[in-house]
């Protein structure tokens, strides 16, 4: 992760830093407003948000909002299944190349076999993400994976593509299948609708504490069905965590800190970072 500068106003330096590890803020939905949105997150006590990327069309814009805008957005390029090719695997990895030292991950990247039913289409899905899982380990960069309907399929391409450091992006599978992956080492951000979703309740009370990451996925998965999510509301999903789990929002926020430093390294504002 890209260090320097320091915390944003408001928050302590003995506070845990916390992260958003999956917020799209490159999409049209934070076109008009994006600054305010970045003040209501550091407001709610954000240091840093990760800025995944689903294709080309969104790689330099990713690019040049964090250049803008870092060390407080830290970008991460990334190719959705509905666009994986052994060409477009290709181009990103030629991407991520040319811009290592500016990267914090490499996401979303993954599988979704909800919008690919035929096995042809879903190989050609699994193949890629086979390539990103070689070059993760090239660069060192975690892998924010998308899973949709594919949770238990995706930790096995991952598993067999030798992947290390490893991020399940809002994991809709089952939880003794996250366990799995949990037992290699992975970890499985959680969305703020958390809130409204036993299937994400279910995930946090089977995950052990050093599996847990937190993300909004902004502009969806907020606790409003039909409202536009954004990273500040990812205080709903550390107070639930917290409540899952029998322990205070900030004993939950220092368990989550340390999750982060491990795949992510130093937060910025952080000595070290």
């Amino acid at each position: 992760m890209r260090g320097g500068g320091d915390l944003p106003p408001g928050i302590p330096r003995d506070r845990p830093l916390l992260g958003d590890t999956h917020a799209h803020l490159a999409d049209p939905a934070f076109r008009e407003d994006l600054e305010a949105v970045l003040e209501r997150a550091r407001r709610a006590g954000l240091a840093w948000i990760l800025v995944v990327t689903e294709g080309p069309e969104e790689w330099d814009l990713a690019l040049d909002l964090c250049r803008e805008r870092g060390p407080f957005l830290q970008p991460a390029l990334g190719l959705f299944p509905d666009r994986a090719s052994p060409e477009a695997a290709e181009a990103l990895v030629r991407k991520a190349r040319e811009h290592r030292e500016e990267l914090a991950a490499l996401g979303e990247v993954g599988l979704d076999f909800r919008i690919e039913g035929d096995p042809l289409g879903r190989r050609i899905q699994e193949e890629a993400l086979l390539r990103l899982c070689a070059l993760s380990r090239e660069t060192d960069l975690p892998l924010s994976v998308h899973s949709r309907s594919a949770g238990r399929r995706a930790l096995e391409v991952l598993a067999q593509g030798g992947a290390e450091k490893v991020v399940m992006h809002a994991f809709d599978g089952k939880a003794r299948y996250a366990l799995d992956g949990a037992e290699r080492g992975w970890c499985f951000s959680i969305p703020p609708s958390l809130v409204r979703s036993r299937q994400k309740e279910k995930l946090v009370k089977a995950l052990p504490w050093d599996s847990l990451l937190l993300e909004s996925d902004a502009p969806v998965l907020g606790p409003v069905p039909g409202r536009r999510n954004e990273p500040a509301f990812l205080e709903v999903t550390l107070q639930r965590i917290a409540e899952i789990k029998g322990v205070t929002p900030l004993e939950a926020a220092r368990r989550i800190e340390e999750n982060q430093v491990r795949l992510f390294g130093p937060p910025p504002g952080r000595a070290g970072g």
